[in-house]
Protein backbone atom coordinates (compact mmCIF):
# COMPACT_ATOMS: atom_id res chain seq x y z
CA UNK A 1 0.00 0.00 0.00
CA UNK A 2 2.98 2.75 1.13
CA UNK A 3 4.71 1.74 -2.12
CA UNK A 4 1.63 2.16 -4.34
CA UNK A 5 1.29 5.58 -2.90
CA UNK A 6 4.76 6.76 -3.40
CA UNK A 7 4.63 5.62 -6.46
CA UNK A 8 1.63 7.76 -7.84
CA UNK A 9 2.18 10.74 -5.37
CA UNK A 10 5.81 11.08 -7.53
CA UNK A 11 4.86 9.83 -11.11
CA UNK A 12 4.83 13.26 -12.79
CA UNK A 13 8.50 14.02 -11.07
CA UNK A 14 11.69 14.19 -13.64
CA UNK A 15 15.09 13.46 -12.52
CA UNK A 16 15.60 17.37 -13.02
CA UNK A 17 12.74 18.35 -10.52
CA UNK A 18 14.42 15.68 -7.86
CA UNK A 19 17.99 17.33 -8.66
CA UNK A 20 16.80 20.84 -8.37
CA UNK A 21 14.53 20.01 -5.06
CA UNK A 22 17.92 18.12 -3.43
CA UNK A 23 19.83 21.31 -4.31
CA UNK A 24 17.54 23.77 -3.12
CA UNK A 25 17.25 21.49 0.59
CA UNK A 26 21.02 21.67 0.28
CA UNK A 27 21.17 25.53 0.08
CA UNK A 28 18.38 26.21 2.78
CA UNK A 29 20.09 23.84 5.25
CA UNK A 30 23.45 25.73 4.73
CA UNK A 31 21.60 29.08 4.89
CA UNK A 32 19.94 27.91 8.35
CA UNK A 33 23.32 26.94 10.02
CA UNK A 34 24.93 29.83 8.65
CA UNK A 35 21.83 32.15 10.86
CA UNK A 36 22.46 29.91 13.56
CA UNK A 37 26.14 30.02 13.76
CA UNK A 38 25.16 34.35 13.72
CA UNK A 39 22.70 33.88 16.25
CA UNK A 40 25.20 31.99 18.49
CA UNK A 41 27.64 34.26 17.77
CA UNK A 42 26.00 36.99 18.72
CA UNK A 43 25.36 36.07 22.39
CA UNK A 44 29.24 35.76 23.00
CA UNK A 45 30.48 39.37 22.24
CA UNK A 46 28.37 40.61 25.02
CA UNK A 47 29.43 38.41 27.88
CA UNK A 48 33.06 39.46 26.49
CA UNK A 49 32.18 42.70 26.10
CA UNK A 50 30.56 43.38 29.87
CA UNK A 51 33.49 41.37 31.29
CA UNK A 52 35.60 44.14 30.09
CA UNK A 53 33.76 46.91 30.48
CA UNK A 54 33.66 45.86 34.42
CA UNK A 55 37.18 45.47 34.34
CA UNK A 56 37.95 48.82 33.21
CA UNK A 57 35.52 50.32 36.10
CA UNK A 58 37.33 48.02 38.52
CA UNK A 59 40.73 49.27 37.64
CA UNK A 60 39.18 53.05 37.00
CA UNK A 61 38.29 52.64 40.72
CA UNK A 62 41.39 51.34 41.63
CA UNK A 63 43.31 54.04 40.19
CA UNK A 64 40.76 56.48 41.96
CA UNK A 65 41.71 55.09 45.35
CA UNK A 66 45.46 55.92 45.14
CA UNK A 67 45.17 59.35 44.06
CA UNK A 68 45.98 58.31 40.14
CA UNK A 69 43.88 58.29 37.12
CA UNK A 70 44.09 55.59 34.77
CA UNK A 71 43.99 56.34 31.03
CA UNK A 72 43.14 54.39 28.24
CA UNK A 73 44.34 54.86 24.62
CA UNK A 74 47.34 55.97 22.99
Amino acid sequence: MRVGNFINATKGLEWDAIANITGDLATTKKTIQTLNNRINGMHSPKIAEQELMLQYLQNQGKGQANGKTTQMGG
